[in-house]
């Protein structure tokens, strides 16, 4: 599959200058559109990671979400992304903890059945690199965080005149406390680390 990088202009998708006559001022023509991804959860994730016992490391992941990333092949800054997931998806192979997880005693799945996540930038930070700033909301309480992303890239897919966007890595690490979530703090650590991978499908014009 060969990849392409997304700060590279999209040929289909160039600025064009409507250029007058001489003494007369130049006019820009429209600005390219904005692509359209929509996740594809077969092959993204969110897990994460978090200390039990000071001894060990509990791991977990959703295994529902959804979610749509506007991509801007000229003005990478003004793409965005937003993700949504289902909180009652959340599993770590033990039924009883799972359940637990679901309870009123963590993530309350009944009063906040999703955790929400809202970009507010999203900046190059090297090849293949990005920082995603934005808003994440999990049992009711709101908190900026930065995504750090290494491993971004847009690419043809495995169909005819299909294209993928997306990510290998994202992470970020978050305390458990500030969201309201503080069931068993010291026997469960309060940091948690979250790791995320993303594939997204463009959406394809109506013909």
């Amino acid at each position: 599959m060969k990849v392409r990088s997304p700060f590279r202009i999209v040929p289909i998708l160039t600025l064009a200058l409507a250029l007058g006559l001489p003494g007369m001022a130049a006019t820009q023509a429209n600005p390219p559109a904005t692509d359209t991804y929509v996740v594809d959860p077969v092959h993204s994730g969110a897990r994460f990671e978090i200390a039990h016992l000071l001894v060990s490391t509990v791991t977990g992941q959703f295994t529902k979400f959804q979610g749509t990333l506007k991509l801007d092949p000229v003005d990478l800054g003004k793409s965005s992304v937003e993700v949504v997931i289902d909180a009652a998806s959340i599993t770590t192979g033990w039924d009883a903890r799972d359940k637990d997880l679901r309870s009123a005693r963590f993530f309350d799945v009944e009063k906040y059945p999703t955790i929400t996540f809202k970009s507010t930038s999203v900046k190059p930070a090297g090849p293949g690199r990005l920082e995603v700033g934005g808003d994440l909301t999990m049992h009711g309480v709101t908190k900026s965080v930065a995504i750090a992303v290494t491993g971004w890239a847009t690419g043809a897919g495995a169909k005819p005149n299909s294209f993928q966007a997306g990510f290998r890595k994202g992470t970020l690490q978050l305390k458990r406390s500030d969201y309201g979530i503080s069931t068993m703090l010291g026997p469960v650590g309060d940091e948690v680390d979250i790791i995320l991978s993303l594939e997204a499908n463009k959406v394809q014009p109506a013909p």
